[in-house]
């Protein structure tokens, strides 16, 4: 049995569409940044090309240098944006993100959305913003 995306289901491929593959984030320390995703999300290398780095679920890091020769200009990394995670297991996400959290300033403010659904946001090691909400 063939399998179909979604864009094909719908019958949209071909229709001058464009489909998201990736989202990159801008790192200082690629191998700290990956390392933050990996232990905490779970989230493996698919393909490691030294300054810029494939994760599963589409999240790709490149290191800051290499980003501003790309684009010719400086760039500032941070939280202009956000990244969200749904964990099926919340409280044992907050036990293993403890330690970082504390280590890193941060406090821990779980919140419960208007949907009855906790959340908890934090930032990574670059700042870039991450909700974690229960499934």
């Amino acid at each position: 049995m063939l399998k179909l995306g979604i864009l094909e289901y719908l019958g949209l491929r071909g229709e001058g569409i464009a489909v998201l593959k990736n989202i990159l984030i801008v790192v200082s320390d690629i191998e700290k940044s990956k390392a933050f995703y990996q232990e905490y999300f779970g989230l493996i290398v698919k393909n490691n090309f030294g300054e810029n780095v494939i994760l599963t679920e589409g999240l790709v890091l490149q290191e800051q240098k290499i980003w501003e020769q790309l684009i010719e200009t400086h760039t500032v990394i941070g939280n202009a944006s956000e990244l969200f995670f749904l964990e099926s297991n919340l409280d044992a996400f907050l036990c293993k993100i403890e330690k970082y959290m504390s280590e890193s300033g941060q406090v821990m403010n779980v919140r419960v959305n208007s949907w009855g659904k906790r959340v908890v946001r934090l930032t990574d090691p670059d700042g870039h913003i991450i909700e974690v909400a229960e499934r």
